[in-house]
């Protein structure tokens, strides 16, 4: 094993060893000077190092009895030092706080290429009683080919709910892995919402590790306190032999029908006894907590001796008068006196507690005083706070102003002027507070899609124009001028089947995007959601996708420059009211060389839908986009996601399982049902023959999208004419051909 492994290995054990043994002491029931117990009598009030307080407690009749989940400890000898685990269970306990939290040590769930490893795919957390602490864990997935899935029940409503959690994190290099980063790059992490226990945690590979193996093997999921992880590249290695991590629960009394005033309805099973105060669980746990009043301390849960008056007067520090020997206690409290010489001055505590009598006769004056001089720094703030307004204006006016320089709004503008004399389509420049009108500010309820490039918000222009406008995560100003010309190219696409670029607004540190408003969703939306799936037949499925096509051929071999999408799949393709097919979102988009077959980019896209030769050798081409379209043609036959992590492990990628199913003759198995009962057997069996074209895994297999557009429009006009049935696909070619060539 190479040596940096074998220190990485080294490094988490001792890390987690310090941790441990560098944990400050757990809260107790007791103060320094006063004892108080923390166990029934005659009961055991440790383990080992740890303190084992009421309502836990080992042995019958030591703990509270509540059946499923009780408090119950098993106290096992046969370690040195002996070690504490919840009944029945093999959770350790590391540490019970009275506060209502329980630090445990549990699985890691794993699932590695190699099978001699001994993976366990699931972990499970059956604690009915006990809810994984939000605010102090987290999810975190470990590997560059991870899908962490954690399915739960969580307290809603007044009812029990099924709830799901997932991070997905992959990596195609160990240069892309970032130590102390948890984003999605070798390492993902989500967070936990309000009580949610009984946890069923799963680790997946979606490609079996193939192409990461060398660096990252095995694929981790486990749940662990936030303050115990910080992740390394190591860690993709040297957590095979790592069992079990801290883990933080809540611990409660009663379960989700109970609250402190239903249960305080039954006085024999309550367990909030004297001097006590009882606290709902809000969410974060089920049931109520209970906790000693003020002046007051020891265990809640003990009758007669748990809640204890603290003398606040022998422990002088613990009480605030000014002269300790004048403190007065009593029960749940004290007060404080003043000597000879002095007055008091409100409660007789703290530093101004007692005052020299004179004193007391010079506060009038100076609270008049201090009113004139509140009255002066109120008017003295507010024209501070005028001229900060103008100030801020004035920057926010010079601000902008570079934003629209270093985004290219000077060449633009020379473009627009040049628009005029030469074209019909002008590009709009739009100003930011125009946008912010149109989206009120753009507030969350206007977000209509987000993705790996940017947000979507849907926006009215003055004009009542609806329009979609794009705020883009980032942008390479050493290329913003390659970006202009993309911006003014894109505007002048005048396709039925792309969605309009309308113009863009430069004022913003990143440029926004304004495009039209397509009103129907997404084809994605529309094959997700069933009740919609229903209402798209084969004839409107085979229509989207001639149309599609169409606006493909139009990209790749009509539009001066060529245009490579580099992005298709479903969410990118918008329906209109009569489910006409816009593709939009070139975010991703590339303008090809026109004297060149391919140029070299760095990896973009969306798994599922990538091509692997693109994935493999870096060099883009109109065929990658050809490969995504036959995901999207098997999308629409089928009727399922590209990627799903809930399938068996063959059909997790929707691509490998068509290519499989053609190739063994089981093509009807895998289409969607309510398509195959329309009867157009025939017309299928074409479609799935072009989309097993599209996915050859090199793209000069492939068909060139102008010939699929072609075929496509062939089976559309041959299911409306059956006279075009016997005709030649040649004689068709004109046609369609003149429908794709529109002019720039």
């Amino acid at each position: 094993m190479p040596p940096q492994i074998l220190l990485g290995q080294l490094m988490i054990r001792v890390a987690f060893v310090s941790l441990f043994l560098s944990k400050p002491a757990h809260a107790s029931f007791s103060s320094p000077a006063t004892k108080f117990p923390i166990a029934k009598r005659g009961c055991n009030d440790t383990c080992g190092d740890v303190k084992i307080p009421y309502p836990f407690g080992i042995g019958q009749g030591c703990y509270l009895d509540e059946g499923l989940g009780s408090f119950g400890i098993t106290c096992n000898s046969s370690y040195n030092p002996p070690k504490a685990f919840l009944k029945d269970t093999k959770i350790d306990i590391t540490e019970i706080s009275p506060q209502g939290q329980l630090n445990v040590l549990q699985f890691i769930a794993r699932e590695c290429y190699d099978h001699t490893l001994g993976d366990e795919p699931r972990a499970d957390y059956s604690l009915p009683k006990f809810a994984i602490n939000r605010t102090s864990n987290k999810l975190i997935g470990i590997g560059c080919d991870t899908s962490t899935y954690a399915e739960g029940i969580r307290f809603q409503g007044h009812k029990n709910m099924k709830h799901k959690i997932r991070c997905i994190s992959t990596c195609d290099t160990p240069n892309a892995v970032i130590n102390g980063s948890c984003s999605g790059s070798g390492c993902c992490q989500a967070s936990i919402p309000k009580g949610m226990k009984i946890l069923n945690l799963t680790v997946r590979s979606v490609e079996n590790h193939i192409f990461v193996r060398n660096f990252s093997p095995c694929s981790y999921a486990f749940f662990i306190q936030k303050s115990e992880f910080n992740f390394y590249f190591d860690n993709l290695t040297n957590l095979e032999r790592t069992e079990k991590l801290p883990l933080v629960l809540n611990w409660a009394i009663g379960d989700e029908n109970q609250t402190c005033e239903t249960a305080k309805q039954n006085l024999s099973s309550y367990a909030c006894q004297n001097n006590t105060i009882c606290i709902n669980g809000e969410g974060n746990y089920t049931g109520y907590r209970c906790s000693c009043k003020e002046g007051y301390q020891g265990n809640p849960y003990l009758t007669n001796n748990g809640c204890q008056d603290i003398n606040e007067c022998q422990m002088k520090e613990n009480n605030s008068c000014k002269f300790k020997d004048f403190c007065h206690n009593f029960e749940g409290g004290y007060n404080c006196s003043c000597p000879e010489g002095y007055t008091i001055n409100g409660d007789g505590k703290g530093s101004e507690g007692c005052i020299p009598r004179h004193k007391k006769h010079h506060q009038l004056l100076a609270g008049i005083i201090t009113a004139g001089i509140m009255a002066g720094n109120v008017a003295l703030l507010a024209f501070c706070s005028w001229c900060y307004n103008v100030y801020k204006k004035r920057k926010m006016t010079t601000l902008r102003e570079k934003f629209f320089r270093d985004n290219g709004g000077l060449i633009l503008q020379k473009k627009i002027k040049g628009q005029e004399e030469s074209s019909s389509y002008t590009t709009k420049i739009f100003s930011i507070e125009g946008l912010k009108k149109a989206t009120n500010n753009f507030h969350d309820s206007k977000i209509i899609g987000q993705g790996g490039f940017g947000i979507v918000y849907k926006g009215c222009l003055p004009d009542k124009r609806e329009v979609a406008i794009k705020k883009s995560k980032l942008i390479n100003h050493n290329q913003i001028e390659q970006f202009i010309n993309e911006v003014v190219i894109l505007s002048q696409v005048n396709h039925k089947n792309v969605v309009k670029l309308l113009g863009c607004c430069l004022e913003t540190e990143v440029p926004l995007l304004v495009y039209e408003f397509i009103n129907n969703g997404t084809l994605f939306k529309h094959l997700d959601d069933k009740h919609m799936a229903s209402e798209i037949c084969w004839d409107i499925r085979l229509k989207i996708a001639a149309e599609t096509a169409e606006a493909l051929s139009y990209l790749h071999s009509a539009a001066s420059p060529p245009i490579i999408h580099r992005d298709i799949k479903t969410t990118n393709i918008l329906l209109d009211k009569n489910y006409t097919a816009r593709v939009s979102d070139f975010g991703a988009s590339r303008l090809g060389p026109l004297d060149d077959t391919q140029f070299s980019t760095m990896v973009q896209g969306t798994r599922g839908y990538l091509d692997p030769e693109f994935f493999q050798t870096f060099q883009l081409t109109e065929k990658s986009d050809v490969y995504s379209f036959g995901v999207v043609l098997v999308e629409l036959l089928t009727g399922k996601k590209p990627v799903c992590f809930e399938r068996s492990e063959g059909e997790i990628s929707l691509s490998h399982h068509f290519l499989s199913s053609m190739k063994e003759n089981r093509l009807l198995e895998i289409l969607e049902d309510r398509i195959v009962c329309e009867g157009n057997i025939e017309q299928l069996k074409q479609v799935a023959s072009l989309a097993e074209q599209c996915l050859n895994v090199k793209g000069e297999d492939r068909l060139p999208m102008q010939h699929i557009a072609m075929e496509l429009m062939g089976l559309r006009i041959a299911s409306k004419h059956n006279w075009v049935q016997s005709a030649n696909v040649e004689e068709l070619s004109p046609l369609i051909d003149q429908q794709n060539q529109m002019p720039v």
